[in-house]
């Protein structure tokens, strides 16, 4: 399996180079060449595989190079720290399926893929002796995991940049509480897509990137994306199990990453139906989707700071197969968006569109009342951001049965949680005393130079 660049300007590279190279070094985003079709006879064997097993046989399909025994080891000992023996399982709530991608070392569905990512990263740096400066953004939960899936691993330094208090505490404790000396928090001065910009412009910068060895581990990486195509099967199975109606996958999202990740299943054949598109407000996903806006407006802070994103950086993979794999499309749609802060699409295009998602932005109020009311009719807690999905679904799937993305633990957002229900979710073990933990961390402006320098000083 080749890899190429959304934008065409990359010769193809192997499935370990992609991982590596994180951003592809024309600016894209990295994506197969071809995505493997799963015909019924193959879906029906896989039912009944558990977690681990069916990992491999998706993943092995985009993995060509890693010896298969190399690769089951690796698939099999990311999942060793989850805290449930079916990864992801999935319950039943007041006719609602409800995925639960929880049950990692960080309580967040990031764990799913960056436990894989970070062993992946290990294995290819003791295979070619190099060293690897990872350099991600994060809203809040792909900054703990991705500490969790590098630290204290060798050959590896891990920066992270969150937004300064724009993260739940417990987010941001998950992250600076880590001390292991691979480890660099950088506390920014602004908003999610501050860190995210800064992010993006240290990769494009060949020489920076080349010098420093940067390696990616925000789904602008492949292997992110791709360790998250296995629940959407695994969830499927489970549900379709006890139901003969069309599935639905409503999945809250800002970054647009996650739901990617189904939009791959449902190509390789997993029969969805819809993917329901759960926005808070910031909607920019939503505008795109229901009124062919997809224009930058202002970051609203949130009870769901995952999701307090306007550039959603995985949408340009999606905009690859929307303009029928044309690069130069994808570039032309770029330049356009650097200069204006918008796209425009054509009425066949967004037709198309809307034979792939709904969507359904869901405000502050709306998501609170839901974990109010969903607790006290079924005694079953969300987090703020699976509540954004749960209300989604409960409003826009009238035909067919919804499956809930539960992206995390509801103890990760305590404050938001006791806000709705009047009781704090209980902690897990994991979060026991975390508030009295020591903390090491930057802070620093958004400023792409200033960072710059503290990564050079603190590299490998």
């Amino acid at each position: 399996m080749k890899y190429i660049s959304t934008r065409g300007n990359i010769q193809p590279v192997g499935f370990k180079e992609a991982v590596m190279m994180g951003l592809a070094t024309d600016g894209g985003l990295l994506l197969p060449e071809r995505i493997p079709a799963i015909d019924a006879a193959t879906l029906s064997s896989w039912r009944q595989l558990p977690y681990r097993e069916l990992a491999f046989r998706i993943i092995s399909l985009f993995a060509d190079d890693i010896p298969a025994n190399d690769l089951k080891r690796l698939i099999d000992s990311s999942y060793d720290s989850f805290d449930h023996k079916e990864i992801t399982p999935v319950v039943k709530e007041n006719g609602v399926y409800i995925a639960e991608l929880f049950h990692g070392p960080t309580l967040a569905f990031k764990d799913v893929a960056l436990q894989f990512l970070g062993n992946l990263f290990e294995y290819l740096l003791k295979e070619s002796g190099q060293k690897m400066n990872i350099v991600g953004a994060t809203s809040g939960d792909t900054g703990s995991a991705a500490i969790y899936g590098v630290r204290g691993k060798e050959n590896i330094n891990i920066f992270i940049l969150h937004p300064h208090g724009k993260t739940s505490p417990i987010q941001a404790r998950q992250m600076t509480t880590v001390l292991d000396a691979n480890v660099h928090n950088i506390a920014v001065k602004g908003t999610f897509d501050d860190c995210q910009n800064i992010v993006k412009e240290l990769f494009n910068d060949l020489t920076f990137k080349e010098k420093y060895a940067l390696g990616a581990v925000n789904s602008i990486n492949w292997a992110r994306v791709l360790a998250q195509v296995v629940y959407y099967f695994y969830a499927w199975f489970r549900v379709s199990d006890e139901v003969d109606s069309p599935i639905t996958f409503s999945v809250p999202t800002g970054n647009f990453g996650d739901i990617f990740a189904g939009f791959v299943a449902k190509r390789m054949g997993l029969p969805i139906d819809k993917l329901l598109l759960a926005t808070n407000e910031n909607n920019i996903l939503t505008r795109f989707i229901n009124e062919g806006d997809y224009s930058i407006g202002s970051v609203v802070q949130t009870v769901s700071p995952s999701m307090d994103i306007q550039v959603a950086s995985n949408f340009e993979r999606y905009l690859y197969y929307l303009f029928d794999e044309n690069p130069a499309r994808v570039r032309d749609i770029f330049t356009r968006f650097a200069a204006t802060g918008r796209m425009d699409f054509t009425d066949e295009e967004m037709r198309t569109v809307r034979r792939e998602f709904a969507s359904r932005s869901v405000n502050e109020q709306e998501t609170l009342d839901t974990i109010a009311a969903f607790h006290q009719e079924t005694g079953y807690l969300l987090d703020p951001h699976t509540a954004v999905g749960v209300k989604a679904a409960l409003a826009c799937v009238t035909d067919g049965t919804a499956v809930c993305l539960a992206t995390a633990h509801p103890a990760k957002f305590g404050e938001a949680v006791e806000k709705a229900t009047g009781t704090a979710p209980p902690f897990p073990a994991c979060l026991a005393g975390i508030e009295q933990l020591p903390t090491r961390c930057e802070i620093m402006e958004a400023n792409r130079t200033a960072i710059e320098k503290f990564i050079a000083e603190k590299a490998r």
